[in-house]
């Protein structure tokens, strides 16, 4: 069994977070060095998600345009630095409910679990 938030934490997360890393770096400039300061993680993590390593399954999240402009605004606040690691961990949070609720997340749950074909636990 592998509950919805276990998929989050392993495969929507950590693409969130390189979405919002490669923006960072490549529309505003920012090394990794600098980008793993402001996200509250390490350069190699930062590095990981620029040679997608990590946080590759794009796919998903991008073809939701409410969400990349969730991510798109998140990077702004932070090139801008108006955004503490408080609240962004508050905003990823609260994309990641988005995300949950919208059903996004059924599509990725029922590939790796196909049994789950009429589960509807996270839109609740």
């Amino acid at each position: 069994m592998k509950p919805f938030c276990e998929v989050m934490v392993r495969d929507i997360l950590p693409v969130i977070r390189a979405l919002i890393a490669k923006n960072l770096m490549t529309k505003h400039g920012f090394t990794q060095q600098l980008v793993a300061k402001k996200m509250g993680t390490t350069q190699p993590a930062i590095s990981q998600y620029r040679s997608n390593l990590r946080g590759y399954k794009t796919k998903l999240i991008r073809k939701n345009p409410e969400v990349m402009n969730i991510i798109e605004n998140i990077s702004e606040k932070i090139a801008r630095d108006e955004l503490s690691l408080h609240d962004l961990m508050l905003d990823i949070c609260n994309l990641c409910k988005l995300i949950r609720s919208s059903g996004m997340i059924c599509e990725l749950h029922k590939e790796i679990m196909p049994d789950l074909d009429k589960c509807s636990i996270c839109m609740q």
